[in-house]
């Protein structure tokens, strides 16, 4: 881990708030580890929350891609945080490429879910595609669903306090992002969404004449999705991404489409910051847009969208230059 993702400086915050962090370890106690023998599903989540002694901050909960971690995006939760949300991002065991349970023990990325992600092909095996997107699902939208409850449930701790349960969002990078809009569909209490280059994948409901059927309903939250260009001139092309297409080319008022041109797909994370050869390497492209640049430009479209839906902040003259609020 250390070698892969070597310690890096996110971003500088631009909120009035300083920035603090925290970490809890949560079992979930109603279910069985999908991926090996011990009972209950261990957890390990962290904050990041403003430096202050008043609450009724906007909670967002953040699901990392499929292998990565719940630092992936650190820049961005900070930058959050420093404008008054509290973060919490996600550590899915054995499915992040590595954690650290409440005992120190080192957990890292689960051998067969690994095989499944590389050979998963939605082209030329569309069931068992389907079949791989909701056991993943599963197991994510469970976590999301348990982080938010536990949250809710204990205003007595000390960071959940600070935690506005009436304002909740969630967010997430690839597969982190195809569970967020999951649970943005399902879960009543979560009023805005943010998917950082994913798919609808728990709004495929069946495989029919050899494609996809998709939900019908229309999506019940405000959306924000954004798209490098790994995925931008693929989206009517791949199956998975068939939602997303058509968004698109028939918008709504409350969903907001954002492509971010010259980076890949990890670019929309930080290790664009900690390893820009890794970057390179795996998104198969060289960026022409600064590491730095593409991350002010996510962290400022996220906090226009939360702060629209979730703080309900409306444009006047002053806030019209650090504010183009969506219609």
């Amino acid at each position: 881990p250390v070698i892969l993702f070597p310690e890096y400086t996110p971003l500088p915050t631009t909120g009035e708030y300083g920035v603090k962090t925290a970490t809890r370890h949560l079992v979930d106690e109603s279910r069985t580890e999908p991926y090996s023998d011990e009972s209950g599903r261990a957890l390990t989540v962290e904050f990041w929350y403003p430096e202050s002694d008043t609450g009724g901050f906007p909670l967002i909960v953040f699901s990392h891609g499929g292998f990565g971690t719940r630092k992936s995006n650190e820049s961005l939760y900070r930058e959050l945080a420093s404008n008054g949300y509290v973060v919490c991002s996600v550590d899915h065991t054995y499915h992040c490429l590595y954690t650290t349970d409440s005992s120190g023990k080192l957990r890292l990325i689960n051998g067969e879910y690994l095989k499944e992600l590389s050979r998963e092909n939605a082209k030329e095996n569309k069931q068992g595609s389907l079949e791989l997107y909701r056991k993943w699902m599963d197991v994510r939208t469970r976590d999301i669903d348990f982080v938010i409850d536990v949250v809710k449930s204990d205003p007595a701790d000390e960071i959940y306090s600070l935690a506005d349960s009436e304002k909740i969002g969630v967010m997430g990078h690839s597969l982190g992002g195809a569970a967020a809009l999951g649970v943005g569909r399902k879960n009543p209490a979560v009023s805005a969404v943010i998917a950082l280059e994913s798919p609808f994948m728990c709004d495929i409901l069946d495989v029919r004449d050899g494609e996809f059927v998709f939900e019908s309903e229309d999506y019940p939250a405000p959306l924000l999705n954004v798209y490098s260009d790994s995925s931008w001139e693929n989206l009517s092309s791949w199956p998975q991404y068939y939602e997303n297409a058509k968004l698109i080319s028939k918008p709504d008022k409350d969903t907001h489409n954002v492509h971010i041109e010259g980076v890949g797909h990890l670019s929309l994370t930080d290790l664009s910051l900690a390893s820009p050869v890794l970057t390179r390497i795996l998104d198969r492209q060289a960026s022409s847009v600064k590491a730095k640049d593409c991350l002010e430009r996510i962290n400022a479209e996220c906090l226009k969208f939360f702060d629209c839906y979730l703080k309900g902040i409306t444009k006047t003259k002053k806030q019209e230059t650090r504010h183009a609020f969506y219609k």
